[in-house]
């Protein structure tokens, strides 16, 4: 076990995305997973019925506790849900020194269509952490358009959002283009130095619950073990793209991953 990654995030009933699909992923990778909560969910592969707000100063706390003992090598960013947990996180990041790479993952509406963050939480998401704590962003098609405030429909378009987000402050973007048409699904991953295209051909699936939670953590799994950030997205690609292959088919909706491709029983 090698790779001590945080997830902060909201919790998933269904288990395919959320806390549930981040620690599933980061074990199967070979980090070793811990978690700060920032919100509580009902949902399964239908949708999501419920959200329950956690305390902003509980979420901090669960972060502190276990930066302070267990020690951190990377961190997820997943649903934050609110302004208030947002202004307490960065707060919290703003006063501590020497954080890890952290990854962004900006959640802002679930498979199912029901809104993870609040409509006033998206500056703030911006403000307060893309813009001076994210080593990557990453965000999917929708969630750019939201960001960067126009349509993304074409590669050139991929490439021209990337610039915008990249120029919001984070060390790199990695815009996933699983959203657009196509037979082939395009990603860039965009530095200040370089831009890195990866092309894959695309899986026909009802069954990609959580495909952007468990991506994120797998990323920041492999920067948690010392990959650098291309070899980190080049592998968590291919992790999320078997995961895809070999989903058990469960529930009547968006079904979940195999995030245990990798795990063979004893």
């Amino acid at each position: 076990m090698k790779g001590r990654v945080l997830t902060i995030a909201g919790s998933d009933s269904g288990g395919g995305a959320g806390i549930q699909a981040d620690l599933k992923a980061i074990t199967a990778l070979g980090g070793f997973g811990a978690s700060a909560l920032t919100a509580l969910t009902s949902q399964n592969t239908l949708g999501v019925t419920d959200i329950m707000a956690i305390d902003p100063a509980f979420v901090v706390e669960q972060i502190r506790v276990v930066k302070e003992d267990i020690g951190l090598d990377a961190i997820k960013i997943g649903m934050l849900h609110r302004v208030e947990v947002i202004n307490a996180i960065a707060d919290y990041f703003d006063e501590t020194s020497e954080l890890p790479p952290i990854v962004l993952d900006p959640v802002m509406i679930a498979k199912g269509g029901a809104a993870l963050l609040k409509s006033d939480a998206e500056k703030a998401v911006v403000t307060r952490l893309v813009s001076t704590h994210t080593t990557l962003l990453t965000p999917n098609v929708p969630e750019a358009e939201k960001l960067v405030g126009h349509e993304i429909r074409t590669e050139a378009d991929m490439k021209e959002a990337a610039e915008q987000l990249l120029d919001m402050g984070p060390g790199a973007v990695l815009l996933k283009g699983g959203h657009m048409e196509g037979p082939s699904v395009i990603d860039l991953l965009m530095t200040r130095e370089a831009t890195h295209r990866f092309e894959h051909p695309r899986i026909y699936s009802e069954h990609t619950h959580g495909t952007g939670c468990t991506l994120s953590s797998a990323i920041a799994t492999g920067l948690a073990q010392q990959m650098s950030l291309k070899d980190s997205v080049e592998r968590a690609l291919r992790y999320v793209e078997i995961a895809i292959e070999t989903a058990p088919g469960y529930g009547k909706g968006h079904g979940p991953l195999n995030h245990g491709h990798t795990v063979s029983p004893f």
